[in-house]
């Protein structure tokens, strides 16, 4: 058979297989719809398993390891200098993507989904011509369009295959362990990714827009990180507008103006880091009903329907929080709406976590939203330096936060900073979908000595009997 013969029919299409297609296709074949899913990728995963969450992960859980091994000595135990293997490196980042990537393999058979390696563009509606695979056309009832992002780039600057200006799929390659790296963005991406290259021996510096690091996260969880930073980095540079980057004699020599200075340097090699775009171009949406906002999300609503009823969409390219978590949630939601379940995503929070040393994770309200809003609160925060677990693992420059109503003591959101912080994160979750009082965290006894014990601890401070700190007035705003 010559490709591009076949044309195939299916009850549900799924283009994409990130978090959000492959969970729409699991859960849309459970419900008995006949699945084609196409991507680009050979198996299932997207940028996510790939290049992305699980790659980074692998990677700062060794600079963790590493990172500890160097502090051990101020409690007795002292190791030689470690030596580095990147390719051994590699193969264990590859062995882990591989043995997710081939359990998702199994799911889709036993599933009885039909996985089609494309590139798929609508025709019409209801169907998509592919590209690069055996079959010509698929025709569908409904389809979930589920393609993703790819990241942002800067003006007049382009991402070569085994250049220096790296993004950062490039970056969790491992190309080499450069003397000096500047990470262009102070997001979670750029401060992670800087974290694994300073953990193994990079002179890191950060240039960032924005006052701050991490903009969108209270400032008072996002200090003991930049304590932190601040001794494995060369630089944190704030308020700085990049004008150019040049490769030249295996270097990037770098433009920039700091607090309106101009200015120059020159790194072995630069990650950029400074956000993502939708992956809704050259999808052919202009043959469907489907509208576009101003930056190329997919508009949806909270059935994730767009305004063509035969297609929906979900996880990067509809906007929103670009989370796989959330991606998998709203690919659930559209499988049961495409089968006629009456299904919706109406999740009042999506925690969220950024993976660096110590950890920061969040979800509900901030204090910063609810100062932006006029939304009374009170605040109750625990430190670590008061919890026993936080003491003997010698990560007490930590902080428990939690944001509650004013007369009921509902908990209206929730931040922790440091070690495990997200394995934290999903009690409070958890509270705050199903309205928990602070008197519910506070009475719920939580194992000692554990750092689960900061919740119950920062809500006993709301009911003014605190056990570890003295009581004291609540703060209100």
């Amino acid at each position: 058979m010559v490709m591009g013969d076949m044309e195939m029919n299916t009850d549900l299409l799924v283009i994409g297989g990130g978090p959000g297609g492959y969970a729409g296709a699991f859960r849309a074949a459970d419900l008995g719809l006949d699945v084609i899913m196409v991507d680009t990728n050979q198996r299932p995963g997207g940028v996510c398993l790939h290049t992305g969450c699980i790659p980074s992960k692998t990677l700062l859980q060794l600079a963790e390891l590493l990172l500890d091994a160097r502090e051990a000595k101020s409690r007795g135990i002292c190791f030689g200098e470690p030596q580095l293997d990147l390719a051994a490196m590699r193969g264990w980042q590859e062995r882990v993507v591989d043995t997710m990537a081939e359990g998702l393999v199994r799911l889709t058979g036993h599933r009885g989904i039909l996985r089609v390696q494309g590139l798929a563009r609508f025709a019409s509606a209801t169907a998509v011509r592919l590209e690069g695979a055996e079959i010509s056309r698929i025709r569908f009832k409904k389809a979930i369009i589920a393609t993703g992002s790819r990241p942002l780039g800067l003006p007049g600057v382009a991402f070569v295959p085994g250049g220096r200006i790296m993004d950062a799929a490039a970056a969790l390659r491992l190309p080499d362990i450069p003397k000096t790296l500047l990470v262009v963005g102070g997001g979670y991406v750029g401060l992670e990714l800087g974290s694994i290259y300073g953990a193994l021996g990079s002179q890191v510096t950060v240039m960032e827009q924005q006052e701050r690091l991490l903009a969108q996260v209270d400032p008072d969880l996002v200090e003991p990180l930049q304590r932190r930073l601040a001794t494995l980095f060369a630089d944190i540079l704030l308020k700085v507008e990049i004008d150019g980057l040049l490769e030249e004699n295996g270097a990037v020599r770098v433009s920039f103006r700091h607090k309106g200075i101009k200015k120059q340097g020159c790194f072995d090699r630069v990650l950029v880091a400074v956000g993502r775009v939708p992956n809704s171009d050259g999808l052919g949406l202009e043959h469907t009903a489907v509208t576009l906002d101003s930056r190329g999300f997919i508009q949806i609503n909270e059935r994730q329907e767009t305004a063509d009823p035969h297609l929906y969409a979900v996880g990067d390219v509809a906007g929103g929080v670009m989370l796989a978590h959330k991606a998998t949630r709203e690919g659930r939601v559209a499988a049961e709406v495409c089968s006629g379940k009456n299904g919706a995503f109406d999740a009042r929070i999506i925690p969220a976590v950024v993976y660096t040393d110590p950890q920061i994770s969040w979800c509900g309200l901030t204090e910063q939203q609810a100062l932006a809003e006029n939304i009374p609160y009170g605040v109750q925060k625990f430190p670590w330096k008061y919890s026993g677990r936080a003491q003997t693992m010698g990560m007490t420059d930590g902080l428990t936060k939690l944001l509650t109503e004013h007369t009921t003591g509902r908990i209206l959101g929730v931040g922790i900073t440091g070690r495990h912080a997200e394995g934290i994160i999903s009690e409070a979750a958890l509270a705050i979908e199903m309205g928990a009082l602070a008197e519910d965290l506070a009475l719920t006894i939580h194992p000692h000595p554990t750092l689960s014990e900061t919740v119950a601890e920062a809500a006993e401070i709301f009911l003014g009997s605190p056990t570890h700190v003295l009581p004291s007035r609540k703060k209100s705003a």
